[in-house]
């Protein structure tokens, strides 16, 4: 990827967080994990968690039905983009199975200093 892909990805994520923060309910808690941008700049995909686990689908409802809004809301941010993307959303997964690994690690090792190992 390069440098110019990283920032519009960058931008896209912060962009997101903002228009989720002022226009979302806060439950779900909606956090914007990070965006996939099509190599031609015309489709990114904007990857999010929620707290808690089980409203995920909820809150994709939300953030599909909103997908020109959040086009808008860039538009008048004048963000120095060329072509504002289409956007798509998905549940990340990735970031699900990190935290459950994180959760694993730390009960091992409260498990190990409880034996004194």
């Amino acid at each position: 990827m390069s440098d110019r892909h990283d920032r519009v990805g960058a931008l896209l994520c912060e962009l997101a967080a903002t228009f989720i923060q002022q226009e979302a309910n806060t439950d779900p808690l909606i956090t914007v994990t990070r965006a996939d941008i099509s190599p031609d700049y015309r489709r990114a995909t904007i990857y999010f968690t929620t707290i808690p686990d089980n409203r995920e689908a909820d809150a994709l409802a939300f953030l599909k039905r909103s997908g020109s809004n959040l086009r808008s809301f860039i538009k008048q941010k004048k963000a120095n983009l060329k072509q504002i993307p289409f956007f798509d959303f998905a549940i990340d997964y990735g970031e699900r199975h990190r935290q459950h690994i994180d959760e694993v690690a730390r009960e091992i090792e409260s498990r190990d200093k409880a034996k004194g190992t």
